[in-house]
């Protein structure tokens, strides 16, 4: 068992309560003040998290953009400069490598920011698949922190920080060389809450100023906790749950992201192409209890005797009140208003399946 990773605020977490825990090898604040109160405090007002454990890696040279448009599921071509996109790195067989957002800064220079435990098997897997392609692929990670300011008061509290019109930044849009706090960095209106944001990429030497500022302006420091919990009720996929080797995009319903018409063969394009013709015979559904009862990822679903999926993620929705998951069940059961059950401890329980997202906010 190494080390814990930790990132560039790792030194402040006490000063601020923060209770730790291992994720995915990493040392991460679970929450400061409280799971359902720092819930509320990015739904109602604003929060800040540390996300400095993503990993970035940098994708340039001539041929950067068709070697992306081989890698990744969406049509990289359709992004303009200064734009992002979700993104899906798929496997031959169609499971997920990862889930990324690509940023591109031109036709000949990206960043790709994947999920912090799958950094180091994502850049093996984009350098193993360089073929005859002018690109480098760099895991720049270190270089960086990442703050996401998330809430409605977000862009309110980030203009006092900047001179900068964020305005100027419409969502999934950045800006580099932005001054925040008297500190160089690229802000990206984005985030992983379902609220209005911003994630700021830092120098790591920075991360630690620019916190501590958002902090003065009255910002709460929010934990992987509430951050799990807001990103549920928005229904944002988190690999390892809701995406894996063995869950391809289109079983998690991420058609979106997933451009099967676009000329270039990506990697897994004719297995994706299959299960779209045949039918997914899984699809990811919401679910919510009407037994008493939480339901956890990896509980079994069954109709009857018959055990046809399992809970991705489920939690007792903070926003809403009400027992509620994600569920990976057979496609002949994923129909809204489908009653199942769920095992919970050695019982099953009743719950149906509803829409999602099951929070929505609003503009």
């Amino acid at each position: 068992m190494g080390e814990l990773k930790r990132t560039p605020l790792h030194a402040v977490y006490s000063k601020y309560g923060a209770k730790t825990i291992d994720f995915g090898g990493w040392d991460l604040p679970v929450q400061f003040a409280g799971i359902k109160k720092e819930h509320e405090m990015v739904r109602k007002q604003v929060g800040v998290f540390d996300v400095s454990h993503m990993g970035e890696i940098e994708v340039t040279g001539p041929d950067s953009t068709s070697y992306l448009q081989k890698m990744l599921t969406n049509d990289i071509e359709k992004i303009k400069d200064q734009r992002a996109q979700y993104n899906i790195m798929c496997y031959e067989n169609g499971g997920t490598v990862d889930d990324l957002v690509v940023y591109r800064r031109s036709s000949v220079s990206y960043l790709l920011v994947v999920n912090a435990a799958n950094t180091e098997k994502d850049t093996k897997w984009l350098l193993q698949h360089i073929d005859e392609e002018d690109v480098k692929v760099n895991d720049v990670s270190e270089h960086y922190g990442q703050l996401a300011l998330q809430g409605p008061k977000a862009a309110q509290v980030l203009s006092e920080l900047t001179e900068t019109d964020l305005d100027d930044i419409p969502f999934f849009g950045f800006l580099e060389n932005v001054t925040v706090a008297g500190k160089n960095v690229l802000i990206s209106r984005s985030g992983y809450t379902g609220e209005d944001g911003f994630e700021i990429y830092t120098q790591a030497a920075d991360t630690v100023a620019v916190f501590e500022k958002l902090v003065q302006q009255g910002v709460e420091p929010i934990g992987l906790g509430a951050r799990d919990t807001l990103r549920f009720e928005a229904n944002l996929a988190l690999y390892g749950q809701e995406l894996s080797k063995e869950i391809s995009p289109l079983e998690a319903k991420l058609n979106f992201a997933v451009k099967l018409g676009k000329e270039a063969d990506f990697i897994g394009k004719k297995a994706l192409l299959a299960q779209k013709e045949m039918g997914v015979p899984r699809q990811l559904v919401g679910i919510e209890m009407i037994d008493r009862g939480i339901p956890r990822h990896n509980y079994p679903v069954y109709f009857g005797e018959k055990e046809i999926g399992h809970i991705t993620s489920g939690t007792q929705s903070p926003t809403l009140g009400k027992n509620m998951g994600l569920a990976l069940v057979e496609t002949a059961f994923a129909e809204l208003g489908q009653e199942l059950e769920i095992g919970v401890r050695n019982k099953k329980l009743k719950a149906a399946v509803v829409p999602t997202p099951f929070y929505k906010r609003s503009k």
